[in-house]
């Protein structure tokens, strides 16, 4: 079942249940999916690896607002912003461990021989692709730099 299918039934299931919460995350869901599908040509479906791509975003977009609501005190705002990204994360693979990513990490730093943080773009774009879905690019940054350092 494609993503938007999932949605789809996700916001049936949230109608039903009246959850306004996820029925409004499912549908900026489906509003950036729609979009992006549009963008790239007349009916076109998107690839999973975009669909992962956009769902990531909405979910980055959702913790970076909320985070800059709690520096400003604001709970009340930050609140419903974590919420969203909890129902946007479940059309998300599953995550992977930071000990895991790091296993990762190290096995192409071995690869590419890097020696440092001049190399870090190199490592970062390698392990980036590989764990593509399965792991955010700040986690992977932080590992990275405290392998090179």
């Amino acid at each position: 079942m494609s993503l938007q299918q999932d949605v789809m039934t996700a916001m049936k299931t949230a109608m039903k249940a009246k959850d306004s919460v996820a029925l409004e995350s499912l549908r900026a869901i489906k509003s950036v999916l729609l979009m992006a599908q549009t963008e790239s040509g007349a009916k076109t479906e998107l690839t999973e690896e975009e669909e992962i791509k956009i769902v990531q975003k909405l979910v980055k977009q959702r913790k970076d607002s909320a985070a800059i609501y709690k520096e400003q005190g604001r709970e009340d705002l930050a609140a419903p912003e974590l919420a969203q990204a909890e129902v946007i994360a479940q059309f998300l693979p599953e995550q992977m461990s930071e000990d895991d990513i790091a296993k990762v990490v190290e096995s192409v730093i071995a690869k590419t021989g890097a020696e440092g943080m001049k190399d870090m773009g190199k490592v970062m774009g390698m392990v980036s692709s590989q764990l593509a879905g399965k792991a955010d690019g700040k986690t992977i940054s932080t590992i990275v730099k405290s392998k090179l350092a």
